[in-house]
C-alpha cells in the first residue's frame, strides 16, 4: 500500500505543461498575424499629371470656349463661370460642356479640346475640394458609362465593336498594353489651379 501511494506522487511531479512549444506557438502565431493582416495606407488622389514642358517652352493655348472654369471660394461656395451653384451642379455643367460637339458657343467644341479648370481658394476645406473633385470625375465616369453600353461615342460614331454593361467592365476586359478607346476618345482634361492665397 505504500509502494502504491509513493508511485503517485512521482506521477503527478512528471505532469508538466511543456512552455518550449508555448513559444512556437506565440511566434507562429505572431507570423500568421503579420502576414494577413492589411495595414491600411494613405494613397492619395490618384491622377495622370501630364508631361512636364521643356525649359522656355510655352504651354499650349486654351481657347475660353473650351475651358469650363470651376471655382471654390474662401467660404466653399462654388462658382462656375462665376455663377453661383451647388456641388450637384458641377456634373451637369461638365457633361454639357464635353458632349456639346460646337452645338452651343457657351461649351466645348469638342470632347477632347474640353477642359476642366478647378481653382480653389487656399482656405477652401479639404473635404468641399474632394467633393468638387469627385464631380468632375462622376461626370467623366458617366460619359465613358454610357460609350462603353452603347458602343458609340455621344455623337453616334461607333468605337467598340461590342458592348459592356459598364465602363468598369470594359477596362477590365483590356489586355495589358491595349488602347483603352473609350478614354482615347473622350480625355479628361481637368486643370487644376494653384490656390488663390487671398491676400
Amino acid at each position: 500500500m505504500a509502494g502504491f501511494f509513493k508511485d503517485d506522487n512521482k506521477q503527478r511531479r512528471d505532469a508538466e505543461i511543456p512552455s518550449g512549444s508555448m513559444a512556437d506557438i506565440a511566434f507562429l502565431l505572431l507570423i500568421f498575424f503579420l502576414v494577413t493582416t492589411t495595414i491600411n495606407v494613405d494613397t492619395g488622389i490618384g491622377m495622370t499629371l501630364p508631361p512636364k514642358l521643356e525649359q522656355n517652352q510655352e504651354p499650349p493655348p486654351v481657347k475660353e470656349r473650351n475651358m469650363l472654369k470651376v471655382l471654390v471660394n474662401a467660404e466653399g461656395q462654388v462658382l462656375i463661370e462665376e455663377e453661383p451653384a451647388s456641388v450637384a451642379q458641377i456634373r451637369g455643367e461638365v457633361r454639357r460642356h464635353v458632349l456639346n460637339y460646337g452645338k452651343q458657343p457657351d461649351y466645348a467644341v469638342s470632347p477632347s479640346d474640353a477642359v476642366i479648370s478647378i481653382k480653389t481658394d487656399a482656405k477652401t476645406t479639404y473635404q468641399t475640394y474632394i467633393k468638387v473633385l469627385d464631380e468632375v470625375w462622376m461626370a467623366y465616369r458617366e460619359i465613358w458609362g454610357q460609350v462603353a453600353r452603347t458602343g458609340q461615342l455621344p455623337n453616334g460614331e461607333t468605337v467598340l465593336q461590342k458592348t459592356y454593361p459598364s465602363y468598369q467592365e470594359y477596362r477590365a476586359s483590356l489586355e495589358p498594353g491595349e488602347e483603352n478607346v473609350i478614354r482615347e476618345s473622350i480625355g479628361a482634361n481637368i486643370s487644376i489651379a494653384e490656390p488663390d492665397l487671398g491676400n
